[in-house]
């Protein structure tokens, strides 16, 4: 499986773009959010004659979001995420003003398919299970490839870090309980692709990660 990263927006978000030898991708998080942003992801999938079967979200805090309208629409394709975060779409306007970010007038795709605990999201010979870990956000979820060794947590977890957890439903308790229950029984050689920095493996995050690591 190829796995092409970009980074987006002011925040740095990851967008995942995964594909195969069949040519077909799956696009994680798009977080495009100016016109040239949009203007390279269209162009990687275009220029690499991808075919787009999935747009998913890890979680639908707003910068993870902005892309959807734009790849939705371009592609007449649905975004898929968990019920639980679904009402974060609607409060769009208020996290924007949050964070200092100006107003932006499109509406947010409504989601076409939520995604539970043991899903499976199927594209080209891949396979992605889903693992539901709230505590970031109610409805953040991992996409697991067993096959290829990778974890696409979005903001889970982090190299060195975890997600934060004082934002709307928000809780340290589930999120601690989830990465260790969830994510630290994989390999230790899985590599995790996360919503913002650099890539890490579940051993390093294990052993040296200050808040769930065992030399923390």
């Amino acid at each position: 499986m190829k796995v092409k990263t970009f980074e987006f927006n002011p925040l740095a978000v990851n967008t995942y773009v995964l594909s195969d030898e069949t040519g077909e991708c799956v696009i994680i998080d798009p977080s495009c959010f100016y016109p040239d942003e949009k203007e390279t992801l269209l162009n990687y999938i275009i220029d690499n004659d991808l075919v787009v079967k999935h747009l998913l979200n890890t979680h639908l805090h707003f910068d993870h979001v902005f892309g959807n309208p734009f790849i939705a629409s371009h592609f007449d394709i649905k975004p898929e995420a968990h019920k639980a975060d679904e009402g974060f779409l609607s409060d769009i306007s208020n996290q924007l003003k949050m964070f200092g970010f100006p107003p932006v007038n499109e509406t947010q795709p409504k989601i076409g398919n939520y995604l539970r605990e043991n899903d499976v999201v199927e594209f080209g010979n891949q396979k992605l299970h889903v693992f539901h870990i709230p505590g970031h956000s109610p409805g953040s979820v991992v996409f697991y490839n067993e096959k290829a060794g990778a974890a696409f947590v979005g903001d889970v977890l982090f190299n060195g870090s975890i997600g934060r957890t004082d934002l709307p439903g928000g809780s340290y308790e589930q999120l601690i309980d989830g990465i260790y229950r969830k994510l630290f029984v994989l390999p230790n050689d899985t590599t995790i692709y996360s919503g913002h920095g650099p890539t890490t493996t579940i051993g390093d995050e294990k052993k040296y990660n200050p808040y769930v690591g065992s030399e923390s």
